[in-house]
């Protein structure tokens, strides 16, 4: 059964809807959950309905989740919880400065620095991911995202460890977002957050630049201060000269996050309004 546990296993909990429904069927199909762990990696630009839902989950559902945050220190990361939880994009930050360039959608280290390696030093702290305590990793992609799907399955372990093996029990359920939105509409809670074509637009870090052009733009013509975070980046890394180029940009190929805030104060269809996301590790 996909949602059995085989062993020691982290859950990769994005703060989505589909990862809450990858949650709440392990839940239900595991009388013990010793060998469980949950973790939800915030980097800081989640929607604020975001942090709420992963509370309420394991409010509701009498299950620990493990809030962790990147941090630039011995253990690379800080145990948070809802209360004391980054909401201005200080993890994020930490490492823009620390690297002193931006993310792009070749070089993605912020999926990488602060959710995937800092899930697994976590993990490493507490002795699990090693040659005595291999780990299942289960994330929850759909079987309705073959490409992803097929990506996972073609490099079995995780890029962090050896000893952490990629499960996807939605994947091997069949599960579709037709399937997810069917669980959440029974439900008695639900993430506060719209969605469009099963696709919820202020999921994740609010403004990721691998989000399409026009739902970038569509939430800062109805937010435009959640552009400041991300004109701010743009910007403090263009002071300081080291890009002669578009290496202080996070997409080179589309305007700035300034542009676009100041676009939305003049017209409202800026871009194509089918133009294709990017896939991340992130999740829903």
């Amino acid at each position: 059964m996909p949602y059995r546990l085989r062993g020691p296993t982290c859950l990769s909990f994005s703060g989505g809807r589909t990862s809450a429904y990858m949650l709440r069927q392990v839940l239900d199909c595991n009388a013990d959950l010793s060998d469980l762990i949950v973790c939800f990696a915030n980097t800081g630009k989640e929607h604020e309905a975001t942090l709420q839902f992963v509370q309420e989950c394991g409010e509701r559902w009498n299950i620990t989740i493990v809030w962790l945050e990147y941090r630039d220190n011995e253990q690379g990361f800080e145990i948070v919880d809802f209360g004391t939880a980054s909401r201005n994009g200080e993890p994020f930050e930490t490492i823009i400065q620390k690297r002193n360039y931006l993310p792009n959608p070749v070089t993605r280290f912020c999926t990488v620095e602060m959710k995937i390696r800092v899930m697994h030093k976590y993990l490493r702290s507490i002795g699990w991911s090693s040659e005595e305590t291999p780990i299942d990793m289960m994330t929850g992609i759909r079987a309705d995202e073959p490409k992803r799907v097929a990506k996972i399955r073609t490099r079995g372990s995780t890029s962090e460890s050896k000893y952490a093996t990629m499960v996807l029990p939605l994947a091997d359920a069949g599960v579709t977002v037709h399937d997810v939105g069917e669980f959440w509409r029974a439900q008695p809670f639900d993430l506060q957050l719209p969605t469009i074509n099963g696709r919820t637009l202020l999921g994740n870090c609010d403004l990721c630049f691998l989000k399409g052009a026009h739902q970038i733009y569509s939430i800062i013509a109805t937010e435009p201060a959640r552009a400041n975070w991300w004109a701010q980046m743009e910007s403090r890394v263009k002071s300081k000269g080291k890009f002669s180029g578009n290496g202080d940009r996070f997409r080179s190929d589309r305007p700035s996050y300034q542009e676009m805030r100041d676009y939305s104060d003049q017209q409202f269809d800026m871009f194509a309004e089918h133009d294709e996301a990017i896939e991340c590790f992130c999740g829903d």
